[in-house]
């Protein structure tokens, strides 16, 4: 039976009947006859191997980003604190089946400390991600994909309890899922359809710009590829890598590769002829959570930071509020504010 919906309208349905809606809109997209969301059930086939090569090099880099806590007396007895500290949940949306993306949203909770992770994946394939997340450690592990997932995640239902904050990579409607809850609940970034700039000089072969193209493509037909010739005029070039403002950046030859410095807009930027974008997808740690659709304009990639928050810490004996007065209550006269006035003078 055909239904006419919208992202939205799925939303609204996951709110007002919980799992009952989740489980209906799992069965109409992805089969099956569950009454409820059911969770993912580990199955054979997970290269553990890799997996934990994956995990470590992950680990390690993102354990190198922990921000430091900062401590300053600003004037005699006014002292501010500004500490980091993990949020308490967070949801893992995981596409079909791309156990790296499992990895890529985790680990980085673990390492910054989050209490309770929880992952949402596709039936179709969630054996070999629950797999993974049972190497990783974690073991809520939803077999509920597309925007029911981050409905369930952002609002709750009877068994899926909400979470502070949504991350993961997706579909457009996935990506427009997490846009609309972000009203009411923190997402990563905008982490829609790949994309993909080559940025190649003259004289590099087709074939190594093409495979380039191919492997980003190769996540659906919604993908972008795009490819920027580098002759003379490198302020051109870097223009035009700019204006796409892509999520990933291939950077094939000699002036291209000079360009790496400058790039500003870009999710990632890969450097040479061996460094494959797809090297980055699995193995050297970086994070492949990453800005699409121009949003790297203003958002960089998945870090340890998008697991954590600061706290403001302000500490004031009285001899420091003594000389904050008068700053308090001039501007709280301009502003009209008669009780901060008062409170400067204790």
């Amino acid at each position: 039976m055909t239904r006419t919906f919208t992202v939205a309208s799925i939303i609204d349905d996951v709110r007002t009947r919980g799992d009952t809606a989740v489980a209906d809109w799992s069965n109409y997209f992805d089969g099956g006859t569950d009454p409820l969301p059911r969770r993912a059930v580990a199955g054979p086939g997970l290269p553990v191997e890799a997996v934990r090569a994956a995990a470590d090099a992950v680990r390690r880099w993102h354990a190198a980003q922990r921000p430091a806590d900062v401590t300053l007396e600003v004037m005699p007895g006014v002292v501010l604190e500004r500490r980091w500290t993990p949020l308490r949940s967070v949801g893992v949306y995981v596409p079909k089946n791309l156990v790296s993306s499992l990895i890529m949203g985790a680990v980085p909770a673990q390492v910054a400390g989050v209490e309770r992770i929880v992952v949402c994946t596709p039936p179709s394939g969630a054996a070999l991600v629950a797999a993974a997340a049972e190497e990783l450690g974690i073991d809520e592990v939803w077999a509920v994909g597309g925007v029911q997932a981050i409905a369930a995640m952002a609002y709750g239902t009877e068994l899926i309890r909400p979470v502070d904050k949504i991350v993961g990579p997706g579909s457009g409607p996935v990506n427009s899922a997490k846009l609309m809850v972000s009203q009411d609940v923190a997402i990563d970034l905008p982490a829609g359809p790949s994309e993909i700039v080559v940025v190649a000089d003259e004289g590099i072969e087709d074939w190594l710009i093409q495979q380039e193209l191919a492997a980003q493509m190769e996540h659906g037909p919604d993908s972008k590829g795009y490819v920027v010739r580098v002759g003379d005029d490198l302020d051109a070039a870097l223009a035009a890598v700019e204006d796409h403002a892509a999520e990933h950046v291939s950077l094939l030859g000699e002036k291209a590769e000079s360009l790496a410095p400058y790039i500003r807009n870009a999710g990632a930027v890969f450097v040479g002829r061996f460094a494959p974008v797809p090297a980055g997808d699995y193995a050297t740690g970086g994070n492949h959570i990453l800005p699409t659709g121009g949003s790297s304009r203003s958002n960089g990639g998945v870090g340890l930071e998008t697991f954590m928050k600061t706290v403001t810490v302000q500490r004031i004996t009285r001899e420091g509020l003594e000389q904050l007065a008068p700053t308090i209550e001039a501007l709280a006269e301009i502003e009209g504010m008669v009780n901060h006035k008062k409170t400067a003078r204790r």
